[in-house]
C-alpha cells in the first residue's frame, strides 16, 4: 500500500483525536515500519488493518466507520495533491464514471506498483450510476467515504447505498442517485 495513505491516514487521526492516540495506536500496532512512513514509499497492507484495528479498539468506534471518515479526509488530501485530474470534470458523477478509465490510469503512471481497487460500472444514467466495487483488501468504506464526498466537493447531494455481494466486503455493489 502506497505511504501516502498511510501519511494521510496518521495526520486525519491526529487532527481528529490527537497526538497522543496516533502515538498510542503505532506503538501498539507494532508495526515492521515502526510507524515511519513516506508519501513515496510502499508498505504492506497488514500495517494498515493493525492501525486501523489499535484505533478503533482505542475510540471505540466500528472500524468501517473509521473508513468512512478516512474516505472523506482523504477525497481533500487528494484534491490538493493532483488538483490536475479532479478540475478536469464537470460533475460529480463524471468523475466517479472516470474512476476506471481515466482516474486509475493516471494513477498507475505515478505509482505503477499501487494495487488499486476496480470500479464496474452496471448501469448508468444522467443522475444514477450502479457500480461494483471489486478488491481484495475490502476498503468499501473508504470508497463510500470518497464517493460521498466527491458530491459535496461539487455542491451536489446524492442518496447512495450499498450492498456486500460478498461478506467480507470484497465485492460490493453501489448505487448512487444523485439529488435534484
Amino acid at each position: 500500500m502506497k505511504g501516502f495513505i498511510f501519511t494521510e491516514f496518521l495526520e486525519m487521526v491526529e487532527e481528529s483525536f490527537g497526538l497522543e492516540v496516533t502515538d498510542q495506536i503505532i506503538e501498539e500496532s507494532k508495526l515492521q515500519s515502526e510507524g515511519i512512513y513516506t508519501s513515496v514509499g510502499t508498505y504492506e497492507f497488514n500495517e494498515m488493518v493493525s492501525l486501523l484495528t489499535q484505533l478503533s479498539k482505542t475510540v471505540k468506534l466500528p472500524a468501517n466507520d473509521l473508513l468512512h471518515t478516512f474516505g472523506l479526509y482523504l477525497f481533500d488530501s487528494l484534491g490538493r495533491t493532483h488538483p490536475e485530474i479532479i478540475k478536469n470534470y464537470k460533475s460529480p458523477l463524471a468523475l466517479i464514471i472516470s474512476i476506471e478509465d481515466h482516474i486509475h490510469v493516471h494513477v498507475k503512471k505515478l505509482y505503477p506498483d499501487a494495487e488499486l481497487p476496480s470500479f464496474t460500472i452496471v448501469e448508468q444514467n444522467d443522475n444514477s450510476l450502479s457500480m461494483i466495487y471489486s478488491s481484495s483488501r475490502g476498503l468499501y468504506s473508504l470508497a463510500h467515504g470518497l464517493i460521498e464526498k466527491t458530491f459535496t466537493h461539487f455542491n451536489s447531494s446524492a442518496h447512495i447505498a450499498y450492498e456486500l455481494l460478498k461478506e467480507d466486503g470484497t465485492q460490493v455493489k453501489f448505487d448512487i442517485v444523485q439529488n435534484g
